[in-house]
């Protein structure tokens, strides 16, 4: 860390900083490790050309998700501004089966909290490097059509990411919304981003959750999100969360339409497979209904 973002720093914190160490696992920002004079160790990310609000964005969501009675924690906010988001250290640890479990309790728990809109009341948000709309919407059906897929179905065809066809399912999908969603819900709090890197497991049987997209918004879509690449134990945390708030019958079935949104947002960023990996999440969700 150069002395001038290690200045910046000392103020945020308000305490010296003895050491900065990268650590590894971040694709958008850089993450670093710092020892402070006090004794402390936090977890700071940075991103260079960051947009304005992007860390009071991520800081906002932290603490709504922290504010959710018996929720799933999330690290502590020390401190941000343009350039810097910094964090209580957590200490990583292998996932268990004990943990697994209490995750999923912890996860309904964190829904029931609940939001007062589907989206953000206080504005835009961000999901990666990309830009989430912030609503609000009068329900999830549009919420999920305007808010999330059409959006990133737009931008991932400027970009050359999908085909026709994918385009065509897609659209399909936007206009069949209302059929496809399953039994109306009251908006859930929900963390908006949460793949299996976002939840931080720990020796002492507690989990994590980093990265937030946090917005009012449906349930299923963070546990579709936590199958999408694979989270350790995951039918343990599936089953502890149904035992703790029953999900709505045929839930499986809407797995794929609860997954189109952050396909689209690869596809957007990463382009490759994921366009095509797209239109197929839009075809299995037009059968499944």
């Amino acid at each position: 860390m150069i002395d001038d973002e290690a200045e910046r720093l000392t103020r945020l914190l308000d305490a010296p900083i003895t050491s900065v160490t990268p650590v590894g696992g971040g694709s958008i920002c850089d993450a670093r490790r710092a020892e402070l004079g006090d004794g402390r160790t936090v977890f700071v990310k940075t991103r260079p050309g960051a947009p304005a609000g992007f860390f009071a964005a991520e800081a906002a969501g932290l603490r709504r998700l922290g504010a959710a009675r018996n929720g799933v924690p999330v690290p502590r906010v020390l401190g941000y501004d343009d350039h810097h988001l910094a964090l209580e250290w957590v200490a990583t640890g292998v996932p268990s089966v004990q943990a697994a479990e209490r995750l999923g309790r912890d996860l309904a728990a964190t829904h029931r909290h609940g939001a007062e809109v589907f989206g953000c009341a206080d504005g835009n948000g961000w999901i990666g490097s990309l830009e989430l709309p912030g609503g609000p919407w009068r329900s999830w059906p549009e919420l999920w059509a305007f808010g999330r897929v059409e959006p990133y179905l737009r931008a991932a065809r400027k970009a050359g990411a999908v085909d026709r066809r994918t385009v065509a399912d897609v659209e399909r999908v936007i206009a069949e919304l209302p059929r496809l969603a399953g039994p109306a819900e009251p908006p859930a709090l929900i963390h908006g981003d949460l793949w299996a890197g976002n939840v931080l497991w720990t020796d002492g049987g507690t989990t994590y959750l980093i990265d937030p997209a946090a917005h009012g918004g449906h349930r299923e879509t963070d546990l579709a999100m936590l199958a999408l690449f694979g989270l350790p134990h995951l039918e343990r945390v599936l089953a502890a969360y149904d035992e703790a708030w029953p999900l709505a019958a045929g839930w499986r079935e809407r797995v794929a339409l609860h997954q189109l949104h952050p396909v689209l947002v690869h596809a957007v960023m990463f382009g490759g497979s994921y366009g095509a990996q797209a239109g197929q999440l839009a075809r299995t969700a037009l059968r499944a209904a």
